[in-house]
C-alpha cells in the first residue's frame, strides 16, 4: 500500500488531488452548528501536507444519511467553513458532487487551493450496490483529479463509489490518517503487549458479537459494560428489571461466559432509574438487586473500581462503547471513570471511535492522554473481527501516482 509520503516524494505541485476525507461530524439540529469537529481536525495533516506541496486539493466527503438526493440539513456548508478556519484559508463548497459546478471550480483551483465537494451521498450512486451505477459517479469524480488519496478511515468498510470505485480509476495512496489507524489496529491484532484488556460497551450484544468472538482468544480480560451487559447478567441468572435485554442472545452470552471463564468481567453494580431522564432520581444497586420496575442506565462506582483495577496493570487497551447513557448527567459517572482509567494506562490505549470518542470530548477529558482516538468505530470493529475492508483492500491494488 503506497503512502502519502510516496506521493509527495514524486511531486504534486500543480496536480489535482482528490482526497476522500471523513468529515461526518455531528450537527446541532436547531442551529446546524458543528458540535464535535474531531474528524475535521483529524483530516488536517493530509490536507495541509498536500497544500504545502502545491497540490490542487479537491475534497470529497459525506455527512449523515441523506436519501440519495440534495437535502439542506445534510449540506457540507458548515464543514467547509470550519475546515477553512482550521486550515487558515478559504475553502469554497461546490454546488454539486461531481457536476458542472464541481468541474468549473476544480478547473479554477490554483496551487495550494482547497475545494470541498457537496455531500457525496446527495447522489444515490454513492451507496448503490449496483456496480454500473456506482461506476458512473466514480468516473465523474475521477475526472476531477489526477491522483486519489483515501484518508477516510471511517468509511473504508463501505464499498461506495467515492471509497472503492474511484481508487480503481486513479493512481492512489493512503492518507496519513488511514496509515495511522491501520498501524494502531495492526498493533492490537499482531502480538499486542500484555496484559491486553478490551473494554466493550454500547447497547446491544448482537452489534458486538462478532468482535467478541474474534477477540476472546486474544485478550487477557474483556470488560463488558453499557446496555449490552444486561444480557450477560441475565445469562448468569440475574433479573434485569426493565433494562435493555436481547432475549435471543442470552444463550449465546451464557456460552461465551462458560468458554471465557474469568476473562470476561461484568459489572457488580449498576445505576438504576424508573425512566430515561436528566432529572430522574437514581438508585445504585448490586447486579442481583435490580428492581423489576427500573432499568439500569450506567455501571456503578464499585464496577468502575473493578474495571479500573483490571486496566491498571494493562499494557494494551482497546475501548469501544460507553458504559452508560453518558449523554445525560445522572448516567455519566461510569463512562467518565472508565475513560479516565483507560487514559492512565501505561502502554497503548486506543479509543475505538464512535460514541467512545464522542464521550471523551463531551465529558471534557484530555484527548492527548490517549495513545490514539480512532475516527472509525464501525471500521475499527470490522478490522478487529478480521473482515476485509473494501476501502483498504483496493488501496493495495497497483496504482502508480
Amino acid at each position: 500500500m503506497r503512502s502519502l509520503d510516496d506521493l509527495l516524494a514524486e511531486g504534486v505541485s500543480g496536480r489535482r488531488v482528490l482526497v476522500r476525507a471523513d468529515l461526518n461530524v455531528p450537527l446541532e439540529k436547531s442551529t446546524g452548528e458543528i458540535t464535535d469537529d474531531g474528524r475535521i481536525r483529524a483530516s488536517l495533516p493530509t490536507l495541509q501536507a498536500l497544500r504545502d506541496a502545491g497540490a490542487r486539493v479537491v475534497v470529497a466527503a459525506h455527512l449523515g444519511r441523506p436519501k440519495g438526493a440534495p437535502d439542506p440539513q445534510y449540506s457540507l456548508a458548515p464543514v467547509a467553513v470550519r475546515l477553512g478556519d482550521l486550515l487558515g484559508t478559504d475553502v469554497p463548497l461546490a454546488g454539486d458532487v461531481a457536476g458542472d459546478d464541481a468541474r468549473a471550480r476544480t478547473g479554477a483551483l490554483g496551487d495550494g487551493d482547497v475545494l470541498l465537494l457537496e455531500n457525496v451521498r446527495f447522489e444515490a450512486a454513492e451507496t448503490s450496490k449496483d456496480d454500473a451505477e456506482r461506476g458512473g459517479l466514480a468516473d465523474r469524480l475521477a475526472g476531477l483529479a489526477d491522483v486519489y488519496v483515501d484518508d477516510a478511515f471511517g468509511a473504508v468498510h463501505r464499498k461506495h463509489a467515492s471509497v472503492y470505485d474511484v481508487a480503481l480509476r486513479l493512481p492512489h495512496v493512503a492518507g496519513r490518517l488511514v496509515a495511522t489507524e491501520l498501524d494502531v489496529l495492526t498493533r492490537l491484532t499482531q502480538d499486542p503487549e500484555r496484559p491486553y484488556v478490551v473494554v466493550l460497551g454500547g447497547s446491544k450484544v448482537s452489534d458486538k458479537l462478532a468482535v467478541i468472538e474474534a477477540l476472546l482468544p486474544k485478550v487477557d480480560r474483556l470488560l463488558v459494560g453499557g446496555g449490552m451487559c444486561f444480557t450477560f447478567l441475565a445469562a448468569q441468572g440475574h433479573g434485569v428489571g426493565r433494562s435493555l435485554l436481547e432475549a435471543d442472545q442470552v444463550d449465546t452470552c451464557g456460552r461465551l461466559l462458560a468458554e471465557a471463564g474469568e476473562r470476561i468481567v461484568l459489572p457488580v453494580d449498576v445505576v438504576c432509574a424508573p425512566e430515561f431522564s436528566a432529572e430522574v432520581e437514581t438508585t445504585t444497586v448490586p447486579v442481583d438487586g435490580i428492581p423489576d420496575d427500573q432499568m439500569g442506565l450506567d455501571v456503578g462506582p464499585r464496577t468502575v473500581e473493578s474495571f479500573g483495577r483490571e486496566l491498571g496493570g494493562a499494557r494494551t487497551v482497546f475501548w469501544n462503547g460507553p458504559m452508560g447513557v453518558f449523554e445525560l448527567a445522572p448516567f455519566q459517572a461510569g463512562t467518565r471513570g472508565v475513560a479516565q482509567a483507560v487514559a492512565a494506562v501505561d502502554g497503548l490505549s486506543v479509543v475505538g471511535g464512535g460514541d467512545s470518542a464522542a464521550a471523551v470530548r463531551q465529558l471534557g477529558l484530555d484527548e492527548a492522554a490517549y495513545g490514539h482516538i480512532s475516527t472509525g468505530g464501525g471500521a475499527s470493529l470490522e478490522y478487529l473481527e478480521g473482515r476485509e475492508l473494501p476501502g483498504l483492500a483496493v488501496l493495495t491494488e497497483r496504482g502508480e501516482a
